[in-house]
């Protein structure tokens, strides 16, 4: 685990099951459809019940860069933010895409006055963009995010794997120096 304080904000880096996390809100790496599928948003719809599919069904769909709020079901959170990361292809809006992803799940902790948040590295797994690219976007996001004025106490990246921990870690390892 790796701790991080940015204007009275703790971000922290941990390798671990997002499922076991306990936030306001848990970030899930979701698709266009809002349809499930496997990796995080499998994992998360399996531990959170019947009821986030259900909010899912009720939205539709979500554009990639975006997000939307449903219920956390059975998960130790109040919300999940389904979050649609592009899949990589090399282009630069890969880049804007991924970024828009987590600052939608920023504007959305704020639009819902929570205190603690809980991400995955979003689209790093099937949609294949790499982690070395993708982990200095989505630290760069959060600390912009948390430098100005936030309802946001704790900022959590919730890893899988000890390869997405190093490369978070030797980011966030660049990025506050």
């Amino acid at each position: 685990m790796v701790v991080h304080v940015i204007n009275d904000v703790t971000l922290t880096l941990l390798e671990g099951n997002i499922v076991a996390v306990e936030a306001d809100a848990i970030v899930n790496a979701a698709n266009a459809g809002l349809a499930g599928g496997g990796g995080v948003d499998g994992a998360i719809h399996r531990a959170g019940g019947p009821e986030i599919m259900a909010a899912c069904a009720k939205i539709g769909g979500c554009p990639t860069g975006s997000a939307v709020a449903t219920t956390a079901g059975r998960l130790h959170a109040k919300y999940v933010f389904h979050a649609v990361g592009p899949i990589y292809d090399g282009r630069p809006e890969d880049a804007r895409l991924l970024a828009s992803a987590y600052q939608a799940c920023l504007d959305l902790a704020e639009q819902h006055q929570i205190k603690s948040i809980a991400f995955p590295s979003l689209s790093t797994g099937v949609y294949g963009y790499p982690l070395d690219l993708a982990a200095p976007i989505a630290l760069r996001v959060v600390i912009d995010h948390i430098t100005k004025p936030t309802s946001l106490h704790t900022v959590t990246f919730v890893l899988f794997g000890k390869t997405s921990f190093a490369a978070y870690e030797r980011a966030l390892k660049t990025l506050a120096e």
